[in-house]
């Protein structure tokens, strides 16, 4: 009768316990180089280019803004008139 080594029970055992975790490590192991490479590309922006930025973005807030109270002026007398005929 073998034994669970002389049978490559261990073998077998060792390079399944070894897929598992390669499965586990290689995505993250790719995710460490895309992150690195993405940092070393990235680069301090300059005045023009944050005030350019900070600018679109106030825009973008105030749009959205006037968006929402409109929206919200709009459905004010409708939920008035929806819930007052109850």
């Amino acid at each position: 009768m073998k034994t669970p080594i002389e049978d490559g029970f261990c073998e077998v055992f060792n390079r399944r316990d070894k897929d598992s975790i390669d499965s586990v490590v290689d995505p993250l192991r790719e995710f460490s180089k895309d992150s690195v490479r993405l940092v070393k590309r990235c680069h301090k922006p300059d005045r023009k280019e944050y005030t350019k930025v900070a600018f679109r973005t106030a825009i973008g807030f105030v749009v959205m803004g006037f968006v929402g109270f409109f929206v919200k002026l709009i459905f004010i007398p409708i939920n008035n008139i929806i819930v007052g005929s109850g």
